[in-house]
């Protein structure tokens, strides 16, 4: 975006910048599932399942972020047919040298469904800053040519605005546990580059050539 107002001559334009840095962290979630003929014996059961991977959440290198409990009834047309309850798990391994160890010890407790390894990084504030950086490099240089191709030459800068770092990272699709003995040394499990993206509006001078 670029804007030139002739009684004050200025140059609008917005910058980008990327950093990659390879993840440090990786989030999973999980859920699991129970029927049961009222809701007491559908929170019971749920309870035994999710009782299993109890030592691999307390364990080193695993932080539950959250954990989140529903229950409903269960129907088949206008008749109640029992409940069924789950509870949704969100966990972060801050050891990836656990994480292979970690997955196959949640699967062996057969979640309803797995969905990650989710890639992050502990403190993107590092990165962030060399993708400010660039975003700034970006937003200058586009106001440079600008103002080349209207015969002028780029003053000191006005304004700026910034339009938001974000961290994006590529993830594992979505699983359900697989029956038997868990095997994940084949699913690529290692770590992945986290991609950090700033964005910024900067407004510049312009002075004559």
């Amino acid at each position: 975006m670029a804007a030139f107002v002739p009684d004050e001559p200025e140059i609008v334009t917005d910058g980008e910048g990327h950093h990659e840095q390879l993840a440090d962290h990786a989030d999973l979630d999980l859920s699991y599932e129970a029927v049961g003929p009222d809701r007491a014996g559908a929170v019971a059961e749920l309870g035994r399942r999710v009782a299993g991977a109890a030592d691999v959440l307390t364990g080193p290198g695993v932080t539950v972020r959250s954990r989140r409990l529903w229950v409903r009834t269960e129907w088949r047309g206008k008749r109640e047919r029992g409940c069924r309850a789950g509870e949704r798990i969100a966990l972060t391994i801050t050891d990836l040298t656990v994480l292979e160890r970690v997955l196959a010890a949640l699967l062996r407790t057969e979640p309803a469904q797995v969905d990650g390894p989710h890639w992050t990084l502990e403190d993107p504030s590092p990165a962030a800053r060399v993708a400010q950086r660039r975003a700034v490099d970006d937003a200058r240089a586009r106001a440079e040519g600008y103002a080349d191709a209207l015969g002028m030459r780029l003053g000191p800068l006005r304004s700026l605005t910034d339009g938001g770092s974000a961290p994006r990272a590529m993830a594992m699709r979505a699983m359900s546990a697989p029956a038997g003995e868990p095997d994940v040394q084949d699913l690529g499990l290692e770590p992945e580059p986290v991609r950090v993206t700033a964005r910024c509006t900067t407004t510049w001078s312009l002075v004559g050539a």
